[in-house]
């Protein structure tokens, strides 16, 4: 049946800001899918409420509490992993995030942390996996990328070059691991998670925000964790290098952050 290749039994997954979000709808989704689960975040008590969910699905979760700005943290996963369950399979390279800022105070320094937390963290839990995924036959691996390292928006300036990098850096990985592990990506439009609470109480953002939205309506984690277990499961077997637009049709931002036009000193 086509729906057998959605499944990822006995594999073995790691998903990295999987307290919260995304990362926790993705782990609880490779789960309910077959794999067992490596989680990590910096928040233990996220954490033993995503391995709950994990475990109800009747899989096994490895809770690792971490810094995953710390590079030597994020590759340590991959060890964890492998340690706890035997193997790797599934790598899904989810922390990340910036705030936005102007482009005025956004300083270098600003800048370089940007790239730090969204390409170097994946990069350096990708290189730790290699070995491991290679060693069980081959393997996915998943980053989450956004929609703002693909259209241009006032304020996203470090976020969008960090995503756009991380977008070409899932290219250029695909094209160096294969054929035997998968390198895709997952470009994300506007998801109600934390990150958005400010805007789901706000009527009149949030209907600004859908209604700008071709599809009328924001994402849902489910969307991207459904996204993910297409891209890291048999289904998604002849797609590698690509970066799949969960984005609800956007071409540009639907969330107006009202910064100052720098030509006029008024708010665009």
């Amino acid at each position: 049946m086509i729906l057998d290749l959605f499944r990822v039994d006995g594999k073995v997954a790691v998903v990295t800001g999987a307290g919260r979000g995304i990362g926790a709808a993705t782990a609880v989704a490779l789960a309910q899918a077959g794999a067992d689960v490596v989680i990590s975040a910096r928040h233990s008590t996220q954490l033993a409420e995503v391995a709950k969910e994990v475990e109800k699905a009747g899989r096994s979760a490895h809770v690792v509490k971490a810094d995953l700005s710390d590079l030597d943290a994020a590759a340590g996963l991959a060890q964890a992993a492998v340690d706890a369950f035997g193997r790797l399979d599934i790598v899904v390279n989810n922390v990340g995030g910036t705030i936005p800022n102007a482009l005025m105070d956004t300083d270098p320094a600003y800048l370089e942390e940007a790239f730090h937390f969204n390409v170097s963290t994946a990069h350096a839990l990708t290189r730790a996996a290699v070995p491991h995924l290679l060693e069980a036959g081959g393997g996915s691996i998943v980053n989450i990328s956004s929609v703002v390292g693909r259209v241009a928006g006032r304020g996203y300036l470090a976020y969008g070059t960090a995503k756009a990098a991380l977008a070409h850096y899932t290219r250029l990985a695909a094209m160096d691991l294969s054929p035997t592990i998968r390198v895709n990506a997952i470009a994300v439009g506007s998801v109600l998670t934390s990150a958005l609470e400010y805007v789901a109480s706000d009527e009149a953002v949030m209907g600004e925000m859908t209604e700008t939205t071709p599809l009328r309506r924001v994402g849902h984690t489910d969307d991207i964790a459904a996204a993910v277990l297409y891209l890291a499961s048999p289904a998604g077997s002849f797609l590698t290098g690509k970066v799949l637009e969960a984005d609800g049709g956007l071409q540009v931002p639907n969330l107006d952050l009202k910064l100052p036009d720098l030509t006029t000193g008024a708010s665009a």
